[in-house]
């Protein structure tokens, strides 16, 4: 193992935060409302990115741009066709609000994770997570009684077994795939990329199901694209100005900028050696 157990402790805490939190504020709010709340998840993250230990990220403007158009087009194209309206309180308010602060914490430990130690592997990481937060979910199901109750409905309806297993498998194969992505592209970007995710299942389902699209599904839908354009041409733009830049920089400057490099490289090594939280 890589990583210190510590490291994962803290991990475990803030992934249990984070679904604890979205799965208990609907007890106070209703799905439209925690949906709102939970499109805007990728710019909590960009923001968190910034104060995080062994990243400080510096996002550019359109960014930022293109996550606000990603997460308008969401909600509109997810609430165009909701049963009722966003329900609110001020306490499940708190709760998603808290759920949100989590999330934004969580993808960006695991991105500093990968950062501060590549050997590190998604299998790792899954695992170590997964087995810390056992002794922390098992006593309050026993003390409240819901592991038998779990257990005994198993045992009346046996086809939950199958359905379990299957649900562990996706849900295995999902996490790595988040994972991977976290530790290729960083935190930012895969939450933009879940959250393009969501539109593109729920177009699916009006396709396959030949739901009726209203006006309001193609504005959420043309929002999204222009989030998504603007991201893929000016991160684009911006890689290949790099590119034409550097060698001419290189070879006007070859020993100033080994000079110059040498201080910024003292600096990050520094910073990488900080804790994570």
């Amino acid at each position: 193992m890589v990583n210190p157990w510590k490291t994962y402790v803290k991990l475990s805490a803030v992934l249990m935060g984070s679904h604890g939190l979205t799965k208990g504020c609907l007890a106070f709010l209703n799905y439209p409302a925690q949906l709102m709340f939970k499109s805007t998840k990728v710019l909590p993250v960009m923001i968190m990115g910034s104060f995080i230990p062994g990243l400080r990220r510096k996002y550019p403007f359109h960014e930022y741009v293109s996550a606000v158009l990603l997460v308008i087009g969401l909600i509109l194209f997810t609430l165009s066709d909701a049963q009722t309206s966003p329900n609110f309180s001020v306490i499940g308010v708190l709760m998603i609000c808290g759920a949100l602060v989590m999330d934004s914490f969580l993808g960006n430990l695991q991105e500093a994770i990968f950062t501060m130690n590549p050997q590190t592997t998604q299998m790792e990481m899954l695992f170590c997570s997964t087995v810390v937060g056992l002794p922390f979910l098992i006593p309050p199901m026993l003390f409240t009684g819901e592991l038998f109750k779990a257990w005994t409905s198993c045992s009346q309806h046996p086809y939950v077994y199958g359905v379990l297993v299957f649900e562990a498998m996706a849900t295995f194969i999902g996490q790595v795939s988040v994972l991977s992505l976290i530790a290729i592209f960083g935190a930012a970007t895969t939450a933009m990329i879940t959250t393009a995710r969501k539109a593109v299942t729920l177009l699916l389902s009006y396709m396959i199901f030949t739901k009726p699209l209203t006006e309001q599904h193609g504005t959420g839908l043309l929002l999204i694209a222009m989030g998504i354009t603007l991201k893929i041409f000016l991160d684009d733009k911006s890689t290949k100005r790099a590119l034409t830049s550097s060698p001419s920089a290189n070879i006007s400057k070859p020993s100033g900028d080994k000079e110059l490099r040498a201080e910024p490289d003292s600096v990050g090594e520094d910073e990488e050696r900080r804790p994570l939280v």
